[in-house]
């Protein structure tokens, strides 16, 4: 299995099991709508999010 066939694999599995979270628990699905319709009060969950995309992945790289 090649790095790419890799990353949609663990992207797939990322998002089937954050859908089943949400549908098991329905105040996080119920936080996340709240938070897409009142993203200006919220704007650092982006950031949350972001920098925790950015420690995950830019973390593990080797220096060149």
């Amino acid at each position: 299995m090649n790095k790419r066939y890799r990353a949609f694999f663990a992207i797939v599995v990322l998002v089937v099991v954050a859908s089943l979270l949400f549908l098991l628990f329905p105040p996080a699905l119920a936080f996340i709508e709240m938070a897409t319709r009142e993203l200006r009060f919220l704007w650092w969950l982006i950031l949350l999010v972001a920098l925790g995309i950015w420690l995950i992945w830019g973390f593990n790289r080797k220096p060149k």
